[in-house]
């Protein structure tokens, strides 16, 4: 249901007859909002419970499917405002949820690491299945106006409710006071987690912008491409880093994950450097964008490692949440000035995000400098 949006969005607005700068309000609603939503969704996240908070997920989808479905010119305010909210609790509650129910099953720990790459793996996977079903629903459908991913997001969502409806889940957070004495000790008072905190919301920016940008560097110039058959190349070079994971950080020649990942965010910086620095021929320009997701994927499963060895669970969707924050703030500024105002350029934003990720790599630099010391169970304090 997520990543439709992102394949389909510009078509459905296109679609509705929403001109340019439409679009890019739109995007204005949708990172303001997720700019104030992210630390208020995460701490609700673990105060209530991430199923709970996983099905508002399906709810704000199903309202803006069911919108777009049989409306004839949606709001685009309301639509962005329900998509970010949306997206915003996709980042961290699914995750969180699976962890906290990994762990009240009993399963081993290592298990967990090899949980972490499938999750990327088949999120990438199920994308692709996603994307090619709605071009069939747009192939054959006899209303060229329709939405692409209305259909698919209702039925998931009702199939979603359907397999939920039994698993039972007891928040662990107790009362907000006790959540917010333990948050402030254990998440503002950890240089580690600072570090890996700035490391998450560096990739966020680099990655929004590179979504609101790869179209346009790739079709500058007056390039004619396939864009719906690059899009899934992108996915599938991010289920190749996912596999890389495993054979990095298990078995006897196993690395420190904090290693692997100052290696390949000075990798995604150089690769986002070449595009900064000058548009290159399509066929080149395909091989950066791939190697760069293929990095990604890598570092998805990475970042998640280092959440469980460094963060309570019973705080880790606040954690992300306030890791989500600044970076749609620095999306939104961007945005902004780049595409209202036109006074910063498309390799200007994109040079923004290799400064980024060369930040992470310092922050991970210094995590490893900190060393792992575990954490310890914040109920007992």
């Amino acid at each position: 249901m997520e990543g439709l949006w992102s394949v389909f969005g510009e078509y459905e607005l296109a679609s509705y007859g929403l001109s340019r700068k439409q679009m890019i309000e739109s995007l204005y609603y949708g990172y303001t909002t997720a700019l104030f939503a992210a630390p208020f969704l995460g701490v609700l996240s673990d105060l209530i419970g991430h199923k709970k908070v996983s099905l508002i997920f399906c709810i704000l989808h199903l309202f803006a499917g069911i919108w777009k479905r049989f409306s004839e010119q949606p709001s685009i305010f309301m639509t962005s405002i329900y998509l970010s909210l949306a997206s915003t609790i996709f980042l961290f509650s699914f995750e969180t949820w699976m962890v906290t129910q990994h762990e009240k099953q009993g399963h081993r720990q290592d298990s967990l690491n090899d949980t972490f790459w499938l999750m990327t793996f088949f999120e990438s996977a199920w994308l692709i299945a996603s994307q090619m079903f709605a071009n069939w629903l747009i192939g054959n459908s006899t209303d060229k106006n329709i939405a692409p991913s209305s259909t698919i997001i209702i039925l998931a969502t009702i199939c979603f409710t359907f397999v939920t409806r039994g698993w039972t889940e007891t928040p662990g957070a107790g009362t907000f006071k006790e959540y917010s004495r333990s948050f402030y000790a254990y998440i503002f008072g950890d240089k580690r987690i600072w570090l890996l905190t700035w490391a998450q919301m560096c990739l966020h920016f680099s990655i929004g912008i590179f979504w609101i940008l790869w179209a346009p560097t790739v079709v500058a110039d007056g390039r004619e491409v396939q864009l719906g058959l690059i899009y899934p190349s992108f996915l599938a070079s991010r289920m190749i880093g996912s596999t890389i994971f495993p054979c990095l950080t298990s078995g006897p020649s196993s690395l420190r994950t904090e290693d692997c990942l100052v290696y390949a965010y000075v990798v995604l910086a150089l690769l986002l450097s070449f595009v900064a620095y000058d548009y290159q021929e399509i066929g080149f320009l395909m091989t950066l964008f791939s190697m760069f997701h293929a990095c990604v994927g890598f570092i998805l499963p990475s970042l998640a490692r280092l959440r469980t060895m460094y963060v309570p669970n019973e705080l880790r969707g606040g954690m992300m949440g306030l890791s989500i924050a600044p970076a749609n703030a620095a999306i939104l500024l961007s945005v902004v000035q780049g595409g209202y105002y036109r006074n910063v350029g498309n390799s200007a934003l994109m040079a923004f995000g290799v400064l980024g990720l060369l930040l992470a790599a310092v922050c991970m630099h210094a995590l490893k400098q900190l060393g792992k010391q575990p954490y310890h169970n914040w109920h007992k304090q």
